[in-house]
């Protein structure tokens, strides 16, 4: 029987394409080690071809695989098909002694599920049963899958929660949207609060969690095992540290944090031999959020954005504690 790692209201750091890369996931678990697992971008299994375990390698980070008590607190997701090499895939990812695999069923790229992955698998069981049997068979250590409500509607819900659960999953992400909702509206949490009353695996809490508030009230109101952030991470590195260690975020501690956290992307960045411009384009990708309670954060944001080079970023990130709260009339 294989023992599910976490403990109950634990706090997971989300898959995010494009942006939870090597760099970004260092930078996480060396600044803020509260978040008790950091999961990886997803790898897309190839469906024509088989990957070289240095693909493998490079996909989670060797600065990840030489530290344990980073990979052990890594979550490797992947993205297949039932047309993808995922056996082989998942060997190679074995000799890496990686112990956490996720599927990601909730991937809304029209892309991606123009080719049969990510939330287009919800609305063919059969296809989804296949895969999960699969993966379940070829990997002996955890196993766990995030998923949508659904993907043009929620008619699959039950079933889905019930057929992850019969085929063997260790645990359930579930973000409560479908597919189609894409991030539009409010997650509703109600499903989850469904799921853990059906669900005979440990269900993990997703979608508009935002503060310390939020995790308290998703926790209370759907009785989750543990909560994954995507956004709501993105927008506060630091939040697990606000949550385990009680602490309520502010002007001061989010300044503070904005510029340790963006001084450890770049010096990762430059030191992986990425070009300035190259550098600058992925400190630009992280800014989305991360100003949004800061007065003038906009306009903080929107210069950023427009630098030119990374000595006007660094700049512009120097000053951001200096930021003036214009007083109403």
């Amino acid at each position: 029987m294989i023992k599910f790692p976490l403990s109950p209201r634990s706090i997971l750091y989300a898959p995010m394409e494009g942006i939870t890369d090597e760099v970004f996931r260092l930078a996480v678990l060396k600044c803020y080690p509260e978040w008790d697992y950091v999961a990886t971008d997803f790898l897309r299994v190839p469906a024509s071809g088989y990957y070289p375990k240095k693909h493998i390698i490079d996909h989670i980070g060797k600065s990840i695989l030489e530290n344990e008590p980073f990979k052990k607190k890594t979550i490797y997701q992947i993205l297949t098909s039932e047309k993808s090499h995922t056996i082989e895939t998942l060997e190679t990812i074995q000799e890496c002694e990686l112990n956490w695999i996720d599927l990601n069923l909730g991937c809304p790229s029209r892309t991606v599920n123009t080719h049969g992955g990510g939330a287009f698998l919800l609305q063919d069981l059969v296809v989804l049963k296949k895969i999960i049997q699969t993966i379940r068979q070829t990997f002996p250590h955890i196993f766990t899958a995030k998923i949508r409500l659904g993907y043009r509607d929620d008619k699959n819900f039950e079933d889905i929660i019930q057929l992850l659960c019969d085929e063997g999953v260790n645990a359930i992400t579930i973000h409560a949207r479908t597919r189609d909702q894409l991030y539009h509206g409010i997650a509703d949490w109600s499903y989850i609060q469904k799921a853990v009353k059906i669900s005979s695996v440990p269900i993990i809490g997703n979608g508009d969690i935002w503060n310390i508030a939020d995790i308290e009230k998703i926790f209370d109101f759907t009785g989750c095992h543990s909560v994954m952030i995507a956004r709501g991470a993105l927008k506060t590195p630091w939040l697990a540290s606000l949550y385990k260690n009680k602490i309520q975020d502010g002007h001061d501690l989010r300044c503070f944090e904005i510029q340790r956290f963006f001084s450890m992307l770049s010096d990762g960045f430059l030191s992986q031999g990425l070009s300035e411009q190259s550098c600058l384009k992925r400190l630009k990708s992280v800014c989305r959020y991360m100003f949004d309670d800061l007065p003038q954060g906009q306009a903080k944001k929107r210069g950023l954005l427009l630098s030119k080079n990374l000595c006007d970023f660094n700049k512009l990130l120097k000053d951001i504690s200096f930021i003036k709260i214009e007083k109403s009339a």
